[in-house]
């Protein structure tokens, strides 16, 4: 329940923060990564895990990184107050 309610407080403060100043041309956006091959996810069971992912798979930093830096760029200058999704498609 706390992780759940935490995140349900993260993706409200993005769209409130983003409607908030959005006319000063800022975007706010979130990033809400799925199981992703990390220092912090070393000790978790790979195998076992990536067979719930639909893609089979942990994602890499370098694609959280990459999807972070499109962001960040002009191209998503008319995106915001979004929670982008990096997770294979394992939802929960």
């Amino acid at each position: 329940m706390n992780y759940s309610a935490a995140k349900a407080g993260l993706i409200g403060a993005t769209k409130a923060l983003a409607q908030e100043v959005a006319k000063r041309n800022v975007t706010v956006n979130a990033v809400a990564p799925g199981f992703i091959r990390t220092d912090m996810t070393e000790g978790l069971p790979e195998k076992e895990l990536s067979a719930m992912v639909p893609m089979q798979r942990f994602g890499t930093a370098e694609e959280v990184a990459e999807a972070v830096a499109f962001l960040s760029s002009k191209g998503a200058s008319y995106i915001t107050g979004e929670v982008l999704n990096i997770n294979g498609g394992l939802y929960s």
